[in-house]
């Protein structure tokens, strides 16, 4: 039997692939995409405030 593609990576690689790519999503990933959707959510509230509603509290 031929190996299919995806079985030519051997087992110990597979193994730090997957701790390299659990590394990169946990340390780089999540924080910037936190980072970029809570700040472009801060930023769409902020101009909501400018150009439509007025500042909190604004009667």
């Amino acid at each position: 039997m031929d190996k299919s593609e995806t079985d030519i990576v051997q087992e110990g690689e597979k193994g730090t692939f997957e701790w390299r790519a659990f590394f990169f999503i946990a340390v780089f990933l999540f924080p910037i995409l936190s980072v970029v959707l809570i700040g472009g959510y801060g930023f769409l509230i902020w101009m909501s405030q400018v150009f439509f509603f007025g500042p909190p509290g604004h009667g």
